[in-house]
């Protein structure tokens, strides 16, 4: 009984993206997960009995933590920053909480640890989260602030204009009415994400990047290459296909204008790659499951200093550009309760949109 609950503990340790293992009372590993495995360059038959202290550079604070908890069994919590390092010698800062727990008759520490460039990229991803809805509530409040008046700009300038004769100054009107109209495409777009409630059914994610795929080629026939590199056991996930179209779309055009130069050499390469990814943490949420959209192209990158803006509204690095196209594709995903990240080297760009799966 005893072996079969370990078993299926070690199994459940390696979905999790965080590195665990469990120790005996000497501080030796009696198991560890996959991830710790990859780290440290050893299998766990192989960790199995080792003392985990030698691969920490100072174990003073597992000493610690071990001596408190088999002195006050009540508080069995403990929490503290360690230096890993592995068979490679490459070493790794990481958070670190120590569980006393009892399994069976034996007491274990089970340690789950986060490496501090995951934990500094869950803080990131919380804040952008934040600033992104503050944003979105920011500008929705302003777009309907604009609306009514610009109507009245518009239809006062309309009647000025039928009750002038003079064709130089009718022109003013004219330049009046045009400007308000533009203004109003504008505002209608940002109030866009809201006018409609969300549809909620299966989608299959695969049909959404065929279709967008379809799309950018009837608009680029000649010098573009849209790659497809999907990941067929993909579950369909719970969303608005429109949306999910909408907010792709935008990510893959956006791609192809920046790619122009390319195009005309006949050289432009975009690639839609589909992946599952397991224990992700979106904002503050930590999901087991979660569908790892990538549109990756070969252009110039994103200018350096709007790359951490560049989701921001209004924010584009092209001059033709509104910069509504990757705010309101960011609004569309975070709908689904998921996130649109950014990375991009001159040569190489890669949009990532992560969404949760049922």
């Amino acid at each position: 009984m005893h072996d079969m609950m370990q078993s299926s503990m070690q199994s459940d340790f390696d979905l999790l993206a965080t590195l665990v293992v469990t120790l005996d009372s000497n501080q030796r590993v009696t198991s560890a997960n996959a991830a710790l495995e990859g780290l440290l360059g050893l299998s766990r038959r192989k960790l199995f009995g080792l003392p985990f202290g030698h691969f920490m550079q100072d174990s003073d604070a597992l000493d610690l933590a071990f001596a408190k908890g088999l002195k006050t069994p009540e508080q069995s919590i403990f929490r503290f920053e360690a230096t890993l390092q592995g068979l490679g010698h490459e070493e790794v800062i990481v958070q670190v909480q120590a569980n006393l727990t009892k399994i069976d008759q034996d007491g274990q520490w089970l340690l789950e640890m986060w490496p501090q460039s995951e934990q500094a990229k869950y803080h990131q991803d919380a804040q952008l989260q934040e600033l992104a809805e503050t944003n979105k509530m920011l500008l929705r409040n302003l777009a309907h602030e604009v609306k009514n008046p610009l109507g009245g700009i518009r239809g006062a300038a309309q009647l000025l204009g039928m009750e002038i004769m003079e064709p130089e100054l009718h022109e003013y009107t004219q330049v009046i009415m045009h400007e308000a109209d533009r203004l109003q495409a504008l505002v209608d777009r940002l109030l866009e994400p809201h006018r409609h409630p969300q549809s909620v059914e299966p989608v299959n994610i695969h049909e959404v990047c065929e279709h967008v795929r379809s799309l950018v080629l009837m608009e680029y026939p000649k010098g573009l290459t849209i790659e497809q590199n999907y990941d067929i056991s993909l579950p369909d996930l719970l969303g608005d296909r429109n949306q999910l179209i909408q907010a792709l779309l935008n990510i893959v055009q956006n791609a192809a204008l920046v790619l122009r130069p390319q195009i005309a050499q006949g050289r432009a390469r975009i690639e839609l790659r589909t992946r599952v990814a397991r224990q992700v943490h979106i904002g503050k949420k930590l999901h087991k499951l979660a569908l790892e959209l990538h549109v990756i192209d070969n252009g110039p990158g994103v200018a350096p200093e709007i790359r951490e803006r560049i989701f921001h509204p209004l924010v584009t690095g092209r001059d033709d550009g509104t910069g509504l196209g990757l705010s309101l594709a960011q609004t569309f995903v975070q709908r689904h309760h998921g996130m649109i990240e950014c990375e991009s080297t001159p040569g190489k760009t890669s949009f990532v949109i992560t969404i949760p799966l049922p």
